[in-house]
């Protein structure tokens, strides 16, 4: 298929905002001995792909790149020395191509697709066959393409370090998609949940989800008080998926339980150091703050058997982009008009 010709995204650099991002043709790319070509059927959107080109993206990168870590397909064909895959299997594409299992590492870290390897925002993609897993089978081709980045981000949030137990209470902020999945996670784990949100609306479909707690952090701006109250005894919550950065990691640090964790996922409340709290204030809290970079090939597997177990939808943005449209797609998400995964279809 090596001739054929495909449509495609591409980021040319990190200066031009999104005015950097390019659609045109591209060959297919051809398949080498441990590789599978993939047929994509659709892609999704994180706060990451935004970043890139506008040049705020802290890890490694490598211009031209096709933008896009998230995407599902069919694989349509099959390296000589390929096992693990055979035409016709539904696959997804794992975040860190090298990231396998254990704790990430340099190289697991400089391996991230749509940042320095070529992403899903195009028809075909080749990709060794480590960098894919099957596809729950409960979801669909637009569900499954949401699972690479914050699916699996808010998998290592609740079981990477501290394994989530039962009966445990975790925070989640806002309704973005870790947020959002991992309140889903959270749930099916028999935990409670407190989520945070602006929006009445948004609470609605938050408690719909599960949650058990909603606060508004509008109306409750020291929330992290509050949410400390809605735990037993108020010893405060176990799990934290901390999203917001310098905006609201002083209120996170109020409702911390002793030795519960804080994961650090992204900054959309910005980076501010003068509010930014102290890292003693680790060890006036007792608790674990931790950084986290998406998550291995293991747990991946380990989180699609949970889907599936679980019957675990994504929750997907009603509107959905074609693969045309994906310039709309990231004017659209920048403008924080969607709830949950951000999806595009790809024909």
């Amino acid at each position: 298929m090596g001739s054929l010709s495909q449509k495609q995204w591409t980021v040319l650099n990190k200066v031009n905002d999104f005015d950097g991002l390019t659609f045109g043709d591209a060959p297919v790319p051809k398949v080498g001995e441990n590789e599978v070509l993939v047929k994509f059927h659709a892609a999704s959107l994180n706060f990451r792909d935004l970043i890139i080109p506008k040049g705020k993206y802290p890890f490694a990168l490598k211009f031209p790149v096709v933008p896009g870590s998230d995407g599902a397909g069919e694989v349509v064909e099959v390296g000589s020395k390929a096992s693990l895959f055979k035409t016709g299997d539904k696959v997804v594409t794992l975040f860190n191509q090298h990231h396998q299992h254990g704790p990430i590492d340099t190289r697991g870290a400089s391996s991230g697709l749509g940042g320095v390897i070529d992403g899903t925002l195009r028809q075909y993609g080749v990709f060794n066959e480590n960098g894919l897993v099957k596809c729950p089978e409960n979801l669909s081709y637009l569900e499954s393409s949401t699972l690479s980045c914050a699916a699996l981000t808010s998998w290592n949030a609740l079981y990477g370090l501290k394994p989530l137990v039962p009966g445990q209470t975790v925070l989640v902020q806002g309704t973005g998609g870790v947020s959002i999945f991992a309140l889903q996670f959270a749930k099916a784990a028999g935990a409670k949940v407190i989520a945070t949100t602006s929006s009445e609306a948004k609470a609605k479909k938050l408690k719909e989800l599960g949650a058990d707690h909603v606060i508004n952090y509008t109306t409750e701006p020291n929330w992290g008080d509050v949410a400390r109250s809605l735990t037993p005894d108020n010893a405060g919550v176990d799990h934290i998926v901390e999203v917001g950065g310098s905006g609201t990691l002083n209120q996170s640090f109020k409702c911390i339980k002793f030795e519960g964790v804080i994961s650090i996922i992204g900054f959309v409340g910005g980076v501010d150091p003068k509010a930014m709290p102290n890292v003693l204030d680790t060890l006036g809290h007792i608790c674990t703050v931790r950084g986290i970079y998406v998550g291995s090939r293991s747990m991946m597997n380990d989180m699609v058997k949970a889907i599936e177990a679980n019957n675990i939808h994504p929750v997907v943005d009603e509107k959905v982009f074609t693969l045309e449209q994906a310039r709309e797609a990231y004017e659209y998400m920048w403008a924080r008009k969607h709830f949950g995964k951000l999806a595009i279809k790809i024909e």
